[in-house]
């Protein structure tokens, strides 16, 4: 007979009560991304909602740094050119390239991001797909460049 299956319950607890702790150790032994920059207890900026570029003057041009947005798994930061009242151009400064994974999702999210942006002419723009994070920091950092412009 099966040693669960006798008349021992004590030793089915303890059993169980030992791969309850393994699991929980191993859980906790998990390590986040490298330069995640994550803090314990702090929550995520607000996402903010995108306003349009800002209208401006025919023949302006207008070249603006977004703020830098910490993300999961690492700095995300945006340059926009603003052209007669128009984006004309967004460029990713600053992106996650930590490891090999993030350098594959961000070159194919990044040229994405920029595309919806141009679309938009805006700040709302549609997330990429695996890129969730990178996505959020790219939207508000261009955020921040219209604003900039804009003000």
């Amino acid at each position: 007979m099966h040693a669960l299956r006798k008349n021992r319950p004590l030793r089915r607890i303890v059993l169980a009560s030992a791969a309850t702790v393994s699991g929980v150790v191993l859980l906790l032994s998990l390590k986040p991304h490298a330069g995640s920059g994550l803090v314990v207890g702090a929550s995520a900026p607000a996402p903010q909602t995108g306003t349009s570029a800002p209208a401006s003057p025919k023949g302006v041009s207008k070249t603006v740094t977004g703020s830098t947005v910490q993300t999961r798994w690492g700095p995300v930061q945006v340059r926009a050119t603003i052209e007669d009242g128009r984006l004309t151009d967004v460029t990713a400064v600053q992106y996650p390239t930590d490891n090999p994974r993030d350098q594959e999702i961000n070159g194919y999210a990044l040229p994405q991001l920029r595309r919806e942006a141009l679309a938009a002419q805006s700040a709302r723009i549609d997330m990429v797909s695996g890129a969730t994070y990178t996505s959020t920091g790219y939207r508000q950092s261009l955020q921040s460049a219209l604003d900039q412009a804009h003000g």
